[in-house]
């Protein structure tokens, strides 16, 4: 028999593609995981700017960020359900004067496991900042 003429592939070939197939899948998995997390927080942000502008427009209507009449309730969702947004006071200044907003991610959600940011905080003078392993890459 001529081995020339042989066309295909043999079983050995074929673990062999299928191998690097799946150690390239891993991978690429752990990357994906780590790009889904990081886009996840723009979630928490948003939510923490749209009841910053909540509570900006209370104090703009009524003097202040905790009056009666606004209609932010806490805690907030977010709108994709990844973080619980609280509110107090900032240090030495009383809530109708000025807010602390912290994003915290659900527990047992997928954010959950976010150890760069474990928590992402606004202020009513603009500050971002949170916590966690890598507190850049929270804004």
């Amino acid at each position: 028999m001529n081995r020339g003429n042989l066309q295909g592939f043999t079983l050995v070939e074929l673990m062999i593609v299928v191998a690097i197939v799946g150690i390239l899948g891993a991978i690429s998995m752990g990357f994906y995981g780590n790009y889904v997390t990081d886009a996840n927080r723009t979630d928490g942000r948003m939510a923490l700017t749209q009841t910053a502008a909540s509570l900006e427009k209370c104090k703009a209507l009524y003097s202040a960020y905790n009056s009666v009449n606004c209609n932010v309730a806490f805690p907030v969702t977010s709108d994709d359900g990844l973080y619980t947004v609280g509110v107090s006071a900032l240090p030495l200044i009383p809530l109708a004067a000025g807010f602390l907003l912290t994003a915290t991610p659900v527990a047992g959600g997928f954010q959950a496991g976010d150890l760069d940011c474990t928590t992402l905080t606004l202020t009513s003078t603009g500050i971002e900042w949170g916590t966690g392993a890598n507190i850049t890459k929270c804004w």
